[in-house]
């Protein structure tokens, strides 16, 4: 009887353990994943630079990354050696991932915790046959695909010198053809410079376009600068960038902040107490995604933090859209573009000094060539400004001060002569035409249009391209094709829209 007592006593006791052991485990596991390489640094209180991937957003992260390359790790929360290699792993994760990344939009580090059982399909799909395990690809390579080890052609390769910080960045290096360094600090990238003389850059500034806009809106609803009177200007601009915007995501957004426009700033709503129930609705309006501003730019990273970044987005953004729209838009994009400057920029002396440059066209556009030499013209003229400014305050971003554009190792033949004792330039305007064309929409697009990052299974495009005609404002009878047939068809396209948005469920992330 002492004996079945015993037995019965050791049987509860192991029950109890090993409930504790599992649930010390999952804190364990907790506690793991949010550990940081101190780097350097005291505290340990720095978020993981490396990205935590599981099953459930595995592909939408990769899918809809800037980066041209990703590293994922596969890794177990239990393996001792997995924790040691953490160190060395966010030692290089430190100089790719983040706002404060060193060298930005280069390399996506990733990693997946095996030992969780959401992850068990993904981690077998890779045949992770130990820990950790680490993988190289283009982000879209990862994105609804697997390895495995007899594989003959694979864009996924397997990362076999990693074992530390030192030889995972030379691994890089080499891949590369770079020169990367554990001690490599922002804003001190030898890459910064090649955006001027290599017109493939212009790709990566897609996602600055994207984080411009973004940037933008925040600013207008943190400043709360929709107002009665600039209502009507802020419908214009947004009817502009529906229809050609850069980013299919920006297009999609844009298209559905003016949907829900009347309903969120009806004509009352100043006269009213609504001005502050609006906040989270508008704000759960995400201009170019859920991801975007995301804290950092790429072809617009000055080589000091107060340089280029947001003010090069939002030009970028003005050119592209001068090289988009139709002959029959230009008076209406020039008049879009000049109220919104003057609207709802709130650097008071550039929007002066824009607004004046706008005030001085005496005749319309009739052209869209016309309109975008113009917005050229005066982007040099601003630049000419600068230059003398920065010169005296000494204030030029050292790596890219400002310039005439384009530069001739950019378009040699936009150049018919150069007066160096007057500093005057004759430019071929039909070429300098032909440039800006191709930089900022072809060139502009094209990394965009490779990645695919929004789907083409028609369910994103039925309301990215829907131009949303409201009765605060009537469209020139001028404008484009896009806004007038989508204008037409907004009733019947933009109710079922609304009605499909308000029956559907929302989706958990967790199941």
């Amino acid at each position: 009887m002492m004996y079945l007592h015993l037995g019965l006593f050791l049987c509860i006791l192991s029950v109890c353990c090993s409930a504790t052991l599992s649930s010390s485990s999952f804190a364990s596991r907790r506690s793991i994943l949010r550990e940081v390489s101190d780097n350097g640094k005291s505290g340990g209180d720095h978020p993981d630079y490396a990205v935590e991937l599981n099953a459930t957003n595995f592909d939408a992260v990769l899918k809809e990354t800037p980066a041209t390359f990703a590293v994922v790790e596969f890794f177990a929360h239990w393996c001792p050696a997995c924790r040691n290699y953490k160190p060395h792993y966010e030692k290089v994760a430190r100089l790719f991932n983040g706002p404060d990344a060193v060298h930005p939009g280069i390399i996506l580090m990733t990693r997946v915790d095996c030992a969780s059982k959401i992850n068990t399909k993904l981690c077998d799909k890779f045949s992770v046959g130990h820990y950790p395990m680490l993988f190289w690809g283009p982000p879209s390579k990862f994105v609804g695909a697997g390895w495995e080890p007899k594989q003959e052609k694979s864009d996924i390769r397997v990362i076999d010198d990693a074992r530390t910080a030192d030889r995972l960045l030379n691994w890089i290096n080499k891949q590369l053809g770079s020169s990367f360094g554990l001690d490599d600090q922002k804003f001190q990238n030898e890459l910064l410079s090649s955006n001027v003389s290599d017109p493939g850059q212009i790709a990566r500034a897609i996602y600055d376009v994207e984080e411009a806009t973004s940037t933008a809106f925040d600013i207008i609803l943190e400043h709360k600068m929709i107002k009665p009177g600039t209502r009507t200007s802020l419908i214009k601009f947004l009817q502009l960038l529906a229809a050609h915007h850069p980013s299919r995501r920006c297009r999609k957004g844009t298209a559905e902040f003016l949907v829900s426009f009347d309903d969120l700033y009806p004509t009352d709503f100043w006269s009213t107490n609504k001005q502050e129930d609006d906040k989270s609705s508008v704000r759960n309006l995400k201009i170019c995604g859920k991801d975007v501003p995301r804290g950092y730019w790429m072809f617009c990273r000055g080589s000091k933090n107060e340089t280029r970044g947001f003010s090069c987005g939002l030009w970028v953004l003005l050119h592209s859209l001068s090289v988009r729209i139709d002959d029959g838009e230009s008076q209406f994009t020039f008049n879009a573009i000049c109220d919104f400057v003057h609207n709802f920029f709130i650097c008071e002396e550039c929007r002066q000094h824009f607004y004046k440059m706008c005030s001085s066209v005496s005749s319309p556009f009739n052209k869209a060539r016309d309109f975008a030499l113009w917005l050229w013209s005066s982007h040099n003229k601003v630049n000419e400004r600068l230059m003398k400014e920065e010169a005296s305050l000494g204030t030029a971003d050292p790596k890219f001060p400002k310039t005439i554009w384009p530069p001739k190792q950019l378009c040699s033949s936009c150049y018919l002569s150069v007066d160096q004792r007057n500093n005057k330039i004759e430019w071929n305007q039909d070429e300098v035409f032909k440039f800006l064309a191709d930089y900022y929409s072809k060139t502009l697009a094209s990394l965009y249009k490779d990645k695919s990052i929004v789907g083409n299974d028609g369910s994103e495009g039925a309301v990215e391209d829907l131009i949303v005609a409201t009765n605060a404002i009537v469209v020139p009878v001028g404008a484009a094709l896009a806004i007038a047939v989508a204008s037409c068809a907004f009733g019947a396209l933009a109710c079922y829209w609304r009605s499909q948005q308000k029956s559907r469920k929302p989706r958990r992330t967790w199941k």
